[in-house]
């Protein structure tokens, strides 16, 4: 069957989200048996290997010097704090109430934009902002009974991908994307080296968890490469919308594994986000600039170490 660029587009973008979901499923299930910085040092260390062998193959390394500059630095910094404050919102919360507030990260980006850049935003896309962050409140019901204290990192997580998405997009196109890629992977990892004794050292990790953990690494990167196969292949306003399946996903994984059934609150609120965020898609296609939104959903749509 022949399909069209849209289409396999679509498809590989279905695969990159399957992919990073099932990477997150298995950093929950081992944060069960080992601190965060263990899951960090571990698993950083299968991906920051590969991921450097390809730099290398590649050549990226012959460019080191222009990582010399503070948008460099600014960008690995917001991802390890990204990838710590998912980490620990993740290891307590069930994997779908996370997933369905990161969703809220294109509308993060196109409001950060605004702000901070001064990037035209209609009001219409103003009043999609504004209720993706009401589904956003939906989800993490402050001061109902089934709030927790942990739904706070998740949104941490979302404002330091932001910065990261951010920061990136200022980058000069002269900087290979896979040194950056490499040399953040590098730095998550050593963070976690760092972490490891004040989170409470090293416990001994049965084989079959450590291949596991290789295997969320490969996950991780074989993600990265679907979502650069998609971008690449077809129109970015018709894949985009594509990156919310990872929602799906979480759902099922998390009933699966966790026996986590969502309730009716977390269902609304992430209704309304993913509305929110398809709405903002439309508009920014409508009006010729989603350029945004797209880097959202793009090979940064969530922290590289995780």
């Amino acid at each position: 069957m022949n399909l069209s660029d849209n289409m396999r587009g679509a498809l590989y973008m279905v695969v990159a989200m399957i992919g990073f979901t099932i990477n997150d499923a298995i950093t929950k299930l081992m944060s069960e048996s080992m601190n965060l910085a263990q899951v960090m040092l571990v698993r950083g260390i299968f991906a920051s290997t590969t991921i450097t062998l390809i730099s290398w193959r590649s050549g990226a390394f012959s460019q080191m010097r222009l990582l010399l500059q503070p948008l460099v630095a600014l960008r690995a910094v917001s991802e390890v704090a990204a990838t710590v404050t998912f980490l620990m919102a993740l290891s307590q919360l069930p994997i779908a109430n996370v997933s369905a507030i990161l969703q809220a990260l294109p509308l993060a980006v196109t409001m950060g934009a605004a702000l901070a850049f001064g990037q035209t935003v209609g009001w219409r896309r103003w009043i999609a902002i504004c209720a993706g962050f009401i589904g956003v409140v939906i989800t993490v019901r402050p001061g109902y009974e089934g709030f927790s204290s942990y739904s706070f990192y998740a949104l941490a997580s979302v404002f330091c991908c932001t910065v990261r998405d951010l920061a990136t997009s200022k980058l000069p196109d002269n900087i290979p994307t896979l040194l950056v890629s490499t040399v953040t992977s590098i730095v998550v990892t050593v963070t976690g080296a760092l972490l490891l004794a004040p989170m409470g050292g090293w416990t001994p990790i049965e084989p079959r968890n450590l291949a596991l953990m290789a295997l969320g690494a490969m996950l991780l990167l074989l993600g990265y490469h679907f979502i650069i196969m998609a971008m690449r292949v077809g129109d970015v306003s018709f894949i985009s919308p594509f990156r919310y399946t990872s929602l799906l996903s979480s759902i099922l994984l998390g009933i699966i594994i966790f026996s986590e059934l969502p309730d009716m609150l977390m269902i609304l609120g992430a209704m309304i986000i993913v509305a929110s965020g398809l709405y903002t898609l439309y508009r920014e296609r409508t009006v010729g600039r989603y350029e945004t939104a797209a880097k959202s959903a793009g090979p940064s749509m969530g922290p590289d170490g995780i």
